[in-house]
């Protein structure tokens, strides 16, 4: 009998920043906060590593400190966006009517 030992990952140690980031919110002393669907992580990155995190195609600066993942945006309703099914536990941020209209310029090319 054959037995196969699956691999778990531990999204806290090892997160991809592409596809498990909701959000992300950029602190005092290059700390990020990182959101995903049901956790918060917060890490200190490197001048580069942040550097290269902010000019990553996949996010877009909504204000402030506050960059959301145009791939996991679900929806945009009421000035916010939402990521996943919208209701009592879906993760949202309120975004300024102007850059909503951004965004979804932005999600419409990339559904091209």
């Amino acid at each position: 009998m054959s037995s196969i030992l699956l691999e778990a990952r531990n999204v806290y140690e090892d997160f991809e920043v592409e596809t498990d980031i909701l959000f992300f919110k950029v602190g005092d002393h290059d700390q990020v906060i990182f959101h995903g669907r049901n956790y918060n992580i917060k890490k200190r990155m490197t001048a580069e590593q942040l550097n290269r995190l902010l000019s990553h195609s996949s996010y877009y600066h909504v204000y402030g400190s506050c960059y959301v993942n145009l791939n996991k945006i679900s929806s945009i309703e009421d000035d916010c966006i939402y990521f996943g099914q919208m209701g009592l536990y879906a993760k949202n941020v309120r975004v300024p009517r102007r850059k909503q209209d951004n965004i979804r310029h932005m999600l419409k090319n990339l559904g091209s």
